[in-house]
C-alpha cells in the first residue's frame, strides 16, 4: 500500500468554472465517504452545496459550502467554492487554507481558457492540486486534445494518470496508469474491474512511459532507472506522485463523471494517498509559530444564528468557550451547507464554525493573543460594477448601513463609496445577491440606479463683477458690496481666493465671508455641477458702519459669482480614467475595437507579466463608459477578461454628448 495514513484531516478546496459540477462532485465524494445515503441534486435545491435562499433561486454556488467526511477512518473537509467570477474572492480563501485543490473541467477543448485565473492563482501560491475532467458520460472529447489546451495555461506539468476506454465515441471507464487495473464505468455505482482491452494496450503503455518520463523529470535515480530500461515498483511511483504534488511540480489529471458517480472512488483514494498533511501546507503558507494557531477564511452572518466565522485549525485543541486575546468562541459547530451541529473541542487539522466572534475579519489568524494578518492573504480584487442604492423606506437608512457592513464582512469584494460629488451610496460588487440578501435577510429593501457620473465644470475666460447686497427692513439692514475678479486656472489646480483690498475698503473681518458665499457658489454652477480649476480675487468693495455683516457680504459673494459665472464660457469637465484591461491575447483585437467604441483612447498594449498568453491593454476611457463595461468585456472573452481602473484627469466635453449630460442634470434637478 502507498504511503502511511495521516492522523490530521485534511481539506479539498474543489474549485472550477461555473456549471462545471463542482456541487454535484461534491455530492458524490460524501456519498463516497458516507457522509450522506443518497445524492441530492441542484435542481431540487436537495445539495449540501448551494444552501443559501439566493444560490437555491439561481442554481449555483455564491459562497463556500462545506461539509465533512470520513473516508477509511479518515476526515475530510470539502469545500465547494463558487464557480463564477463574481464570487472569486471567496474560492481564493478557500484555496488558501486548502492542502489539495480539486480543478473540475468541462470536456470542452474551447472553455479551457476560462480556467487560466484559477490556475495562474494556484501556480503562484504553489497549492497542490488535481484536475478532474468532469461530464465524460455525456461528452464526446478527444483527452489528448483536451490536456493540450489545459497545458497552455499551467505552468505546471499536466500528468495523465489514467487513459480512457472507449465504446464508440463515448468513454465507458478507464484505465489506471499506475496500478495498471481497467475499470468500467456502472452509473451511480462503482466501477467494475475489469482486464485491459487488447485496442488500447499499445495507448496505455505510451501514456504510462510518459507518465515515468514526467517524474523523472525531479528525481534522478528514477531517470538512471528508465535509462536501465528498469520499470519502478507501483509503490515508488506512488512516492513520487506523493513528492511532486506536494511539491507543487506536477497536476495529475483524472478522469470521471461526478453525477453518475464514475471515477469518484478513484479520486478518493488518490486523495487520501496523496494530499499533503496540514503540518506541510502550514509550513507553505508561513504561518507563525504558536499553539494555539487558527485562520478564519469564511464569514457568515446567519438568520438565527447570528456571525459565524469558518475557521482551519492549524495547531492546538480548540474549545467552545475559548478565547484568542479579546475574542470568545461562542459556540463551536462543524457546517454541513448552512446546517451547524455542535462540538465540545476540535483539534488540528479541522475546520469548524466559531460563533460570535465579533471584530474577528476574514483572512485573520487567531492566536492566544489575538486577531492578526495572515501572510500573503490575497488582497480582494479591484470591484468594477456598481450601483447606487437608497433604501426604500427612509427611516431604513441606519439599517441598511448596518446591513451593508454585515454582508462586506461576509465577502471582502463588496464595498460601499459615499461619492461626495453626486451625493449617492453607491454598492459595488456582485448586486444582485447582495440586494436580495438586504431584502430578505435584514429586511432593507433598497432601490438601485445606475450611478452618475461625477462631471465638474470650469470656465475658459475669466470676468470682473461688481455685486451688492442690499435689504432695509426696519432696525439694522444689510450690506454688502464687493468687485471680485474670475480667472480659469490650469487642469487640477482646484480653487483659489485670494484679495487685494486696498485702504480698508472691505473690512478684513469680512473677507473670509467673501470666500465662503464664493464657495457656496461653486458647489453648483451655471452648468449644474460642482466649479474646479479657478481663481477669484476680491480687490475691492463698501461697507456699512451699522448694516453691513458677514451674512450681507457672503450674499453678495453668491450674487456676484452667479451674475458673472455664465459670461466666463463655462465648460463640463468629464473624469478620465486610467485603465489596464487584461485579456488573453486572442482577444486582444476585439478588445481594442471595444475600447474605441466607448470613446476610450489606446495608449498601447504589452504581454501581461507573469501570464502566459495573455495581454494587457492600456487605455484611457471616459469615467462614463466604464459602467456596464465589464458585462460586453466578458461576453468577448469567455467570461475571463476584466480590467483595473483609477482616475486620471479632467477633459473638456462639448457638443451632443455636453448637451445631452446638461439636459440630463436639470431634469433631474
Amino acid at each position: 500500500m502507498p504511503g502511511t495514513k495521516p492522523a490530521a484531516p485534511r481539506v479539498a478546496a474543489i474549485v472550477g468554472p461555473y456549471l462545471g459540477g463542482k456541487t454535484t462532485l461534491m455530492e458524490s465524494l460524501l456519498q463516497c465517504c458516507g457522509a450522506i445515503e443518497r445524492r441530492g441534486n441542484q435542481k431540487d435545491g436537495s445539495t449540501v452545496g448551494d444552501a443559501s435562499p439566493e444560490a437555491r433561486a439561481r442554481k449555483m454556488s455564491v459562497e463556500i459550502s462545506a461539509a465533512t467526511g470520513q473516508y477509511l477512518g479518515e476526515t475530510w473537509h470539502f469545500l465547494d467554492c463558487p464557480g463564477s467570477v463574481e464570487f472569486w474572492n471567496d474560492a481564493q480563501a478557500a484555496l488558501m487554507v486548502a492542502d489539495i485543490a480539486i480543478v473540475v473541467c468541462e470536456p470542452q477543448v474551447e472553455r479551457a481558457l476560462t480556467m487560466a485565473p484559477l490556475f495562474q492563482f494556484l501556480d503562484e501560491h504553489q497549492i497542490p492540486h488535481v484536475v478532474f475532467i468532469n461530464k465524460l458520460d455525456v461528452a464526446e472529447v478527444r483527452i489528448r486534445e483536451l490536456m493540450e489546451a489545459l497545458q497552455g495555461i499551467s505552468s505546471r506539468k499536466l500528468l495523465l494518470r489514467e487513459v480512457p476506454i472507449r465504446e464508440g465515441e463515448h468513454i465507458a471507464g478507464y484505465v489506471d496508469l499506475v496500478s495498471e487495473r481497467a475499470y468500467h464505468f456502472k452509473p451511480g455505482q462503482s466501477s467494475d474491474l475489469i482486464a485491459i482491452p487488447g485496442d488500447i494496450e499499445d495507448r496505455e503503455h505510451e501514456a504510462r512511459q510518459t507518465l515515468l518520463e514526467t517524474l523523472a523529470d525531479f528525481d534522478d535515480s528514477l531517470l538512471e532507472q528508465l535509462l536501465e530500461d528498469t520499470v519502478p515498483e507501483k509503490q515508488e511511483i506512488y512516492a513520487h506522485l506523493t513528492r511532486d504534488l506536494a511539491g507543487d511540480l506536477i497536476v495529475p489529471v483524472f478522469l470521471g463523471a461526478g453525477e453518475q458517480m464514475h471515477g469518484v472512488q478513484r479520486l478518493m483514494k488518490a486523495l487520501r494517498h496523496e494530499t499533503p498533511e496540514p503540518a506541510e501546507t502550514a509550513k507553505r503558507l508561513g504561518l507563525p509559530k504558536g499553539d494555539p494557531l487558527v485562520q478564519v477564511f469564511k464569514t457568515y452572518h446567519m438568520p438565527h444564528t447570528g456571525k459565524t466565522s469558518l475557521a482551519r485549525v492549524w495547531r492546538g485543541t480548540i474549545k467552545d468557550g475559548m478565547s484568542f486575546g479579546d475574542h470568545k468562541i461562542s459556540g463551536l459547530n462543524s457546517l454541513t451547507g448552512h446546517a451547524l451541529t455542535r462540538l465540545a473541542t476540535t483539534g488540528v487539522g479541522a475546520v469548524a464554525g466559531l460563533g460570535r466572534m465579533e471584530g474577528v475579519s476574514t483572512g485573520q489568524i487567531l492566536t492566544a493573543s489575538g486577531a492578526v494578518a495572515a501572510p500573503g492573504w490575497p488582497a480582494p480584487a479591484q470591484p468594477i460594477y456598481g450601483f447606487a442604492i437608497t433604501p426604500k423606506k427612509r427611516e431604513d437608512e441606519v439599517k441598511l448601513s448596518a446591513a451593508i457592513g454585515k454582508l462586506a464582512d461576509e465577502d471582502a469584494s463588496l464595498s460601499v463609496d459615499h461619492n461626495a460629488d453626486t451625493h449617492e451610496m453607491v454598492l459595488w460588487g456582485h448586486l444582485q445577491v447582495a440586494t436580495e440578501r438586504l431584502g430578505q435577510r435584514y429586511n432593507v429593501p433598497v432601490e438601485t440606479s445606475r450611478p452618475r457620473t461625477p462631471y465638474l465644470e470650469t470656465i475658459r475666460r475669466g470676468a470682473k463683477q461688481h455685486a451688492r447686497h442690499k435689504k432695509q427692513s426696519g432696525g439694522h439692514g444689510q450690506f454688502g458690496d464687493i468687485h471680485i475678479e474670475i480667472k480659469p486656472l490650469p487642469r487640477g489646480s482646484g480653487f483659489r481666493f485670494t484679495e487685494s483690498i486696498t485702504g480698508g475698503a472691505v473690512p478684513r473681518q469680512y473677507i473670509p465671508a467673501v470666500e465662503a458665499g464664493v464657495r457656496d457658489y461653486l458647489r453648483e454652477g451655471p452648468l449644474g455641477f460642482p466649479v474646479v480649476d479657478i481663481a477669484v480675487d476680491l480687490f475691492d468693495g463698501q461697507y456699512h458702519n451699522v448694516d453691513s455683516s458677514d451674512m450681507a457680504f457672503k450674499l453678495a459673494a453668491v450674487l456676484g459669482m452667479k451674475e458673472a459665472m455664465p459670461n466666463c464660457q463655462p465648460v463640463l469637465l468629464e473624469p478620465i480614467c486610467a485603465v489596464q484591461v487584461y485579456v488573453p491575447t486572442a482577444y486582444t483585437a476585439k478588445v481594442q475595437g471595444l475600447i474605441s467604441k466607448r470613446r476610450g483612447q489606446i495608449l498601447g498594449f504589452d504581454a501581461k507579466p507573469g501570464w502566459t498568453g495573455w495581454d494587457q491593454v492600456s487605455a484611457h476611457m471616459p469615467q462614463a463608459e466604464l459602467h456596464d463595461m465589464i458585462v460586453e468585456l466578458r461576453s468577448l472573452t469567455f467570461g475571463v477578461g476584466t480590467y483595473v481602473w483609477q482616475f486620471d484627469h479632467l477633459a473638456e466635453l462639448s457638443g451632443r454628448l455636453a448637451d445631452d449630460v446638461i439636459a440630463s442634470r436639470s431634469k433631474a434637478a
